[in-house]
């Protein structure tokens, strides 16, 4: 059995009931966090938390060589760890396929992700969320400022009445988080007046959350990472009282 686990968004308390039962009866747990990580927890505490060792591997490990993983949960019951949900942006289907190619019955335990943190903190409803999008460090892409892609997908969902859920670069290998006053500048080349929502610490006690004009976040400091953006399209009234109340909006920006 090879068992997906997600674990959802902060710390090591952040994963569901049914995924700590399924680290209890595991014979062997790996994990990657390559594609996002906890920030408000290390291995080290996952491992003393939940009574476990963990086989972190890169994305080589997973994507190239997951033989030692499949090999587990062929013998036994194996659980694969990332952050958020397996399933959802840090999507290993392929790794699931390997599984069935091999015979090997496959389950997933849902975590929780930024995409449904964003919509809870901001007020903003989600089944009005476009395509989401992600911002990359500018050496990232070899080029200046913001991809046409981003653009092309903030542009078709506003254009729509959409909002746009901007995923800010991550190199978890390197620790270097992109934080919403770094996107904020990125993005008003183009969108400077346009409101736009700093989603910061999702899953934490203490998240931030700020919304103002592209401008008026670039001038920000929302705290550690992990950071996303919500440029929101046209606003219901119920989702104008909530970006005034629970982002701090300024009035102006939820008139226009």
């Amino acid at each position: 059995m090879l068992t997906f686990v997600g674990l959802g968004l902060y710390d090591e308390r952040s994963i569901t009931v049914a995924g700590r039962d399924a680290l209890r009866v595991a014979d062997s747990v790996f994990a990657e966090f390559y594609t996002s990580k906890l920030v408000g927890t290390s291995v080290a505490d996952l491992e003393a938390h939940h009574d476990i060792t963990i086989d972190v591997r890169d994305r080589a490990g997973v994507e190239q060589n997951p033989e030692p993983i499949l090999d587990a949960a062929e013998g036994g019951d194996a659980v694969f760890l990332t952050a958020g949900d397996t399933m959802i942006s840090t999507t290993h289907v392929d790794l699931r396929l390997r599984a069935h190619d091999r015979g090997i019955e496959t389950r997933v335990v849902h975590g929780t992700t930024a995409q449904t943190a964003a919509s809870s903190l901001t007020g903003l409803q989600n089944y009005r969320f476009g395509k989401a999008t992600t911002l990359p460090f500018e050496r990232s892409h070899g080029g200046e400022g913001v991809p046409n892609s981003v653009v092309e997908t903030i542009d078709a969902n506003r254009e729509r009445g959409l909002h746009t859920l901007v995923y800010l670069d991550i190199k978890a290998e390197a620790e270097e988080y992109m934080t919403a006053d770094t996107a904020a500048p990125l993005l008003a080349d183009d969108y400077e007046d346009v409101l736009a929502v700093a989603v910061c610490q999702a899953g934490s006690a203490e998240p931030t959350v700020v919304a103002d004009r592209l401008s008026a976040l670039a001038d920000g400091s929302f705290g550690p990472p992990l950071h996303l953006l919500v440029v929101p399209g046209d606003l219901h009234m119920l989702e104008q009282d909530a970006l005034g109340e629970l982002a701090g909006a300024p009035a102006e920006t939820l008139e226009e």
